[in-house]
């Protein structure tokens, strides 16, 4: 039976960003950037195009300078090629009629000395080691160790998350998507596990959240709040992050992140592509207190995407894998048609298999 008339296939204002539908792409890391500039691919105007009837697409994680690379084979969002690459996705989407913001990262100490400038170790908040793995073009290896940063280096860094916000106003996208979940640096800057520093950005909840404050207020000073989301994952321990109190850590970053009137608050609920209901965490009560828009993501189904909207639980529902076998997923969720099953071997890495060739529903006669 069709749902059109549900709210989550209506229009919605998400901050400053029209959406024609409450569903979102997540982003999703595929690989498939070209080197050495790590520039997008050549197929990424079509792969994102041929999503373009979701509300609001979020790019896989783009790299805000070369120090901020983890993987073999993603974007950038820092350098000229890649402005002028990425420009050819931002007008492939708009001319289907999408929205798309990028997602800005800097992965912090999950990387490997060969993905780094001159080969150097890691940064992080504090020299800990992830124990997780990476890959680089020879395959899966570990991470290296990291190196703490000096106090004196994050100014830098928040200055490199500016100049990627820049440069994405430039390359066309209608904002940006701060990411500060699944472990990577601005997560291991909040989490007590992984941040034992002993000067302002360590230490108490104030401390640990300033980076990530500061981060914020730099794209702010670049972009008007209408076009900043950004990404959490409370209770994920993805990348060896955890807390000794989420509940506390969060709520305090959400209460100073309300006070700026960001577009929205996109939260991975639960394991990162696990159990929703690991530790117990409420995230509704976190949706009230951030007032502003909120996604909501992690294994949602139709049904539960279709009653978090309705309910005002969730503003949009992104979804993640099934995006990736289902480019028409849209489509496919509002007649409430099969979904296709993705091949998780063509994820990562490669071409067009398993990128821009699965196919759409056969149309009605």
């Amino acid at each position: 039976m069709s749902e059109d008339s549900s709210p989550l296939f209506q229009p919605f204002k998400l901050g400053a960003i029209e959406v024609k539908n409450r569903i979102a792409l997540a982003p999703l890391t595929r690989n498939r950037a070209i080197d050495p500039d790590t520039v997008p691919s050549p197929l990424a105007p079509l792969y994102y195009s041929q999503r373009a009837d979701a509300g609001l697409l979020i790019t896989e994680a783009s790299q805000i300078s070369q120090q901020g690379q983890g993987y073999a084979w993603t974007p950038g969002i820092f350098s000229e090629a890649q402005v002028e690459a990425w420009r050819t996705v931002t007008k492939a989407v708009h001319d289907k009629g999408g929205k798309i913001v990028i997602q800005l990262w800097h992965v912090g100490r999950i990387s490997h000395t060969s993905l780094q400038p001159n080969g150097g170790a890691p940064v992080a908040p504090s020299a800990i080691a992830a124990k997780t793995k990476t890959f680089i073009p020879s395959g899966f290896v570990d991470t290296s160790e990291p190196r703490a940063l000096e106090t004196s280096e994050i100014a830098g860094i928040v200055a490199d998350y500016a100049h990627a916000a820049r440069q994405a106003e430039r390359a066309g996208f209608d904002g940006v998507e701060i990411h500060a979940a699944n472990g990577y640096l601005i997560d291991q800057f909040m989490r007590d596990s992984t941040n034992k520093r002993t000067d302002r950005y360590g230490g108490s909840i104030e401390n640990r959240i300033r980076f990530a404050l500061e981060v914020t207020d730099a794209i702010l000073r670049v972009l008007p709040p209408g076009k900043v989301g950004i990404r959490i994952a409370p209770t994920s321990a993805a990348n060896n992050v955890a807390d000794s109190n989420p509940t506390a850590l969060f709520f305090s970053l959400v209460a100073e992140l309300a006070k700026r009137k960001l577009a929205y608050l996109h939260a991975v609920e639960g394991q990162t592509g696990g159990a929703r209901d690991a530790l117990p965490f409420d995230y509704f009560e976190l949706r009230k207190a951030f007032g502003g828009g909120y996604i909501a993501n992690n294994g949602y189904t139709r049904e539960m995407a279709i009653d978090a909207v309705k309910s005002g639980r969730a503003d949009l529902v992104a979804f993640g894998k099934p995006f990736i076998s289902n480019p028409d997923l849209v489509e496919r969720l509002r007649v409430d048609a099969p979904l296709a099953v993705g091949d998780s071997k063509t994820y990562y890495g490669g071409g067009a298999h398993g990128y821009t060739d699965y196919p759409t529903l056969t149309p009605a006669v």
